[in-house]
């Protein structure tokens, strides 16, 4: 009777200093809130985004097509050219000497006559040898390949120069090329300017021509720049197992202060919906291809498999399975008031049950 009395005794007295330590609320357990939100009409966009640099739709380098020393330079870093403008002359002597030779053996060769196989192929030589000298003779003079701003000299007055190509770098709405640009003079379109990203290669096929984009430079985070994308390079690169594709952007009003260089953030929709039912895109899940959500009906959890339309970052559009108004559970979000003392689920004392997912009670075997 009275070991009886004494496991009893002991028996409360383990149960009541339990009570006391963690407290008889549950304390120690993480309570869950149920988040909701109700599905409701708002537009849906949904972006791609990359990181580019702005660029200049054309930049060419000039340089001399004939062999000579520099006498003139008739331009500046800044100065804004046009086309043909004349750059830069080279001492013509030499050039010009080869034309007036050419043009002697030309009048010799008609004073011969053409009567014969041999007179007519020596007359289209002497032809040939003056129209020869007087493109080296042009080829003295450098001209602006196209309208710009000049951004770099690289030549002085009394420079031996030899003969070189002009180099063109694009970025326009059918090309889309990168050349280095050196020469005696670049020429750059500062007006024009483009914006060049990359995509990755699991987001490339959403992109097309004519798509609307914004682009936030940088150095004027508080400016965004409205653009479309004008082209989608076809073959990708490829660095550190990393593969993207290029694309080209151009911008609409681009600002005044805007310069080549400049690093830049893209936003290109791909896909957008005015006015459509929507739900925060945490509240969907998709396996396998079907989409769902869980949906709050009277304090109980139903999940309802819905169809989407657009799926943005922060929302998705509910074609159908859902009505306005419903509230869709978002994932938890769980917080703990006693961390000191929390339970792993494996305590002495069996809770109740019930799977109770506001929490309360200590864990128990509950489905």
């Amino acid at each position: 009777m009275i070991n009886g009395l004494l496991v009893v005794v002991l028996l409360g007295a383990g149960v009541a200093g339990y009570l006391v330590f963690f407290g008889s609320s549950g304390n120690a357990q993480s309570t869950t809130s149920a988040r909701t939100a109700a599905a409701a009409t708002r537009d849906v966009s949904e972006v791609v985004t990359a990181s580019g640099t702005v660029q200049s739709s054309y930049s060419a380098a000039a340089s001399f097509g004939a062999s000579g020393t520099v006498t003139e330079i008739n331009v500046k870093v800044g100065d804004v050219v046009t086309k043909g403008q004349q750059l830069a002359k080279l001492d013509p002597t030499q050039a010009q000497l080869q034309v007036d030779i050419a043009q002697g053996n030309l009048n010799a060769a008609l004073e011969k006559g053409t009567g014969t196989t041999a007179l007519l192929t020596a007359y289209r030589q002497t032809q040939l040898a003056l129209q020869q000298a007087k493109d080296n003779l042009a080829a003295t003079v450098l001209t602006a390949p196209g309208d710009g701003t000049i951004t770099s000299v690289t030549g002085a007055i009394g420079q031996k120069v030899g003969s070189g190509s002009t180099s063109n770098s694009s970025s326009s709405g059918t090309t889309s090329t990168t050349t280095t640009t050196s020469g005696f003079v670049v020429v750059t379109d500062l007006k024009n300017l483009v914006v060049k990203a990359n995509v990755s290669e699991s987001d490339v096929s959403l992109l097309k021509a004519d798509q609307a984009a914004t682009v936030t430079v940088n150095a004027m985070a508080g400016t965004p720049i409205q653009a479309k994308v004008t082209t989608v390079d076809l073959t990708p690169t490829t660095a550190n197992n990393v593969v993207q594709y290029g694309v080209s952007l151009a911008l609409t009003q681009p600002p005044a202060e805007l310069k080549p260089g400049q690093s830049a953030s893209v936003e290109v929709t791909v896909a957008s919906a005015t006015g459509v039912l929507a739900v925060p895109a945490a509240a969907v899940q998709t396996v396998n291809g079907a989409s769902s959500v869980a949906v709050l009906q009277n304090g109980a959890e139903t999940r309802k498999t819905v169809e989407i339309g657009v799926r943005g970052d922060q929302y998705v559009e509910i074609k159908s399975g859902l009505t306005a108004g419903e509230e869709v559970v978002l994932p938890q979000v769980s917080t703990s008031n006693n961390t000191n003392r929390q339970q792993q689920g494996t305590g002495q004392f069996p809770g109740t049950g019930g799977g109770n997912r506001n929490g309360g009670g200590f864990t128990g075997t509950g489905r």
